[in-house]
């Protein structure tokens, strides 16, 4: 995997995938999200692949899903982060909390690469609630 990382101006840069897709990050958060910003929805939307894919393996009727993400960092620099959460909301129609239970700790414990290589220096933890869909 290779990609690249060009400055634009003050604290903007532009990040280019292999693939190449693009994302601008702001070190000052003026007009984008910053790179600890992007780590942290990097993990949640990494988890979300994992659990949405689970999910409609074992035939759940899945509507929506969304992570709430929340980290603390360090007080001094680097100012890593020492703790992260994600609560995953997972709407849908008879969703089985045992099956979503299940996708959220196979994604912590086996898949999500993004959440397992942090947890090697963060403390990251994982919730859930299920939700029934409104029509």
């Amino acid at each position: 995997m290779k990609a690249k990382v060009q400055w634009l101006d003050n604290s903007r840069f532009v990040g280019t995938a292999e693939s190449g897709h693009t994302v601008v990050m702001d070190g000052d958060k003026q007009s984008a999200a910053s790179p600890m910003e992007m780590v942290l929805m990097a993990a949640g939307s990494c988890a979300s692949v994992d659990v949405v894919s689970i999910l409609k393996k074992a035939r759940q009727q899945v509507s929506a899903v969304e992570v709430e993400l929340s980290a603390e960092r360090a007080d001094a620099v680097p100012a890593v982060f020492v703790r992260m959460h994600l609560k995953f909301i997972v709407s849908g129609i008879d969703i089985s909390e045992k099956h979503v239970e299940r996708a959220v700790n196979l994604s912590a414990e086996k898949y999500c690469s993004v959440s397992i290589m942090l947890g090697k220096s963060v403390d990251v933890s994982h919730s859930f609630e299920v939700r029934q869909a409104e029509f």
